[in-house]
């Protein structure tokens, strides 16, 4: 279809709830929406698409056609969505990756010699299970403190099948094992361990260390050392593992806080697992940035959370969204949870939501590449300016003291860098008196005079120009481009009291505050020093030739070859001031020697 006739079929639509399917001419799902609206929600996409984002552009181009699926409520779209993006998993949607679930840990206690492991999911084969856990990592370090603790097998033979072939592995000669692959070992044994293994993952700590702490006494007595010291060390180790409090299962596993950051190019979304007020984990995922942060915030929460079959008993999230009742009540319908979502207002709940978003944004700038970085700062600008992400920005300065020595600079940033070779200066004519304004006007129209002559290093067009200064500056600006005939957006750099960069302001006085963002602030901030630096500099060369050479140049018999003697080897006025009348002489003909001396210790020049 065509997007008037898309438009068309979407103004049709009824205004009530339900799921939006979005297909590409091979009638491939390539979008599921929900909506509290169908009619509202689908006509979005077809009406103004100059102002979507790139993505939604580019998805709206490949919509051949839509389908729609009323729905009796919000709540049942909202499940019919989880359903169809699981089912399809559409390519412009926000899918999460992993989808190992929340793991947990597996006693096989119907075997003689049950084996402790690691699964995806509880499953109804008469197995113990304990959790679930915040993530695969503490559940694997769990697993093995367990086993180690009770120097239970961690390697990969099948008991009774195995037993008694082949020496024992390195594990039982490093001590962290029994050797349970010997013959001589009983299954007794081994189940007594793991019963003391299920109390460990039970978390009762208490109960193992007297019940070890017993047996150590029994061997003492019967002058068993050798048992009564590996028993000693067996209890030292549960002592250890239960200062970790390693355990974390769903009655402990109280509160997960989500973190959400996204550039131009990528977004993370984060999940930090807490204990007790403990963290325990961290898990986050890259992806494509969304148009909208809290409908996709909302779709990773609840994909999230289904994917792994549980829930904590609170989600912290950054922003409030719209449907999060709604998501407590699928999770109490689908993991059976009491789940309740929140928005933290106060106290160190929102120092833990900040520190998410924190990692969120760590982990963006980790994988972000430097040009990745300097693009999403020139495409925010652009955003905030209202054009075009800037590619070459010229900025201009004007430098004086009382009016002398005026000079104008234009220092030129190319791709977020400084651009050195197309720094140009302007030495100001025809204005003796302090008139920054007339001066800007001046450096204005001669470098862009330039451009429409297309004079050699000045036939580039910058994207945007900036101004050092305010209102007026940037209106001086604006006029001498207006006399030029040329249109090309102009802005001021507005310091705040201390000469900091506070803002950027259009030649008709509205203020864009910048400071907001802070990596576009920093930018700004580097260009303005820049051309601050790049404008004094070349003041300072132009007085100090000035100063250098005027005196000088009231000194009889002093020409210019002279004078570059003199300032060649003292370097400076004040040091052929100080020089004796001997040291003058090794550097000018006697004549010219007592000229000097006679000059600058007598100021009448007797």
């Amino acid at each position: 279809m065509r997007i008037d006739e898309l438009k068309e079929k979407a103004a049709a639509l009824p205004q009530v709830p339900g799921v939006y399917i979005m297909r590409d001419k091979s009638n491939q799902v390539i979008y599921v929406g929900k909506a509290k609206k169908l009619k509202n929600r689908v006509s979005q996409y077809f009406v103004d698409t100059v102002s979507h984002s790139p993505k939604t552009r580019l998805m709206v181009s490949k919509i051949h056609d839509f389908d729609v699926i009323v729905s009796p409520s919000e709540f049942e779209a909202l499940v019919l969505e989880c359903s169809l993006i699981k089912q399809h998993m559409p390519k412009y949607n926000i899918l999460l990756k992993d989808d190992k679930g929340y793991p947990f840990v597996r006693l096989d206690a119907n075997s003689a010699f049950p084996m402790i492991t690691l699964v995806n999911k509880r499953a109804d084969d008469g197995a113990i299970y304990f959790g679930p856990y915040g993530s695969r990592g503490i559940t694997q370090d769990l697993i093995d403190a367990v086993k180690l603790t009770l120097k239970l097998p961690s390697c990969n033979k099948k008991f009774p099948r195995d037993m008694g072939k082949g020496r024992p592995c390195l594990n039982y000669h490093m001590n962290q094992c029994e050797g349970w692959c010997q013959k001589e070992q009983l299954a007794e044994a081994y189940q007594q361990r793991i019963a003391q293994a299920k109390q460990l993952l039970q978390g009762d700590f208490k109960q193992v260390s007297a019940q070890i702490k017993k047996q150590m006494l029994d061997a003492s007595e019967k002058l068993n050392f050798e048992l009564a010291a590996s028993l000693r060390d067996q209890l030292k180790a549960v002592e250890a593992l239960g200062q970790k409090q390693l355990v974390t299962g769903a009655g402990n596993s109280d509160t997960d806080v989500i973190g959400f950051y996204q550039t131009e190019s990528k977004a993370c979304f984060t999940v930090l697992h807490f204990c007790g007020g403990s963290l325990l984990d961290k898990e986050y995922e890259i992806l494509l940035p969304a148009d909208d942060r809290e409908s996709a915030v909302s779709s990773l929460v609840t994909q999230f959370y289904l994917n792994r079959g549980y829930a904590p008993k609170f989600i912290f999230l950054p922003f409030a969204l719209a449907d999060s009742e709604l998501i407590e009540d699928l999770f109490r319908q689908r993991l059976t949870t009491n789940t309740k979502i929140k928005v933290p207002a106060r106290g160190d709940n929102v120092r833990l939501v900040e520190m998410a978003r924190m990692n969120a944004v760590e982990e963006v700038e980790r994988i972000t590449s430097r040009e990745e970085r300097t693009d999403n700062v020139l495409s925010l600008l652009g955003k905030m300016l209202k054009i075009p992400a800037p590619k070459r920005i010229e900025s201009f300065d004007i430098s004086n003291i009382s009016g002398t020595d005026i000079v104008g600079s234009m220092v030129v940033f190319m791709n977020g860098k400084p651009k050195k070779s197309d720094y140009k200066r302007f030495s100001i004519r025809d204005i003796d008196e302090q008139d920054d304004y007339a001066c800007m006007h001046q450096v204005i129209i001669r470098r862009f005079a330039h451009l429409k002559n297309a004079d050699a290093g000045f036939d580039q067009t910058p994207d945007l120009i900036l101004i050092d200064g305010g209102i007026a500056h940037a209106q001086v600006a604006l006029r001498a481009l207006d006399a030029l005939n040329m249109q090309i957006p102009v802005f001021g750099m507005v310091k705040d009291d201390r000469h900091r960069t506070r803002g950027l302001v259009t030649p008709d006085g509205m203020e864009i505050a910048i400071d907001t963002q802070q990596s576009v602030f920093a930018f700004i901030g580097s260009i303005q020093e820049e051309t601050h630096r790049f404008a004094i500099t070349y003041h300072r060369q132009l007085r100090s030739k000035r100063l250098q050479y005027s005196e000088l140049d009231r000194i009889p018999g002093v020409g210019p070859k002279r004078k570059a003697a003199l300032l060649k080897i003292f370097q400076s006025i004040s040091s052929i001031k100080q020089a004796s009348l001997e040291e003058l002489l090794r550097v000018l003909p006697a004549d010219a020697a007592n000229s000097v001396y006679r000059y600058f210790h007598n100021t009448n020049g007797e």
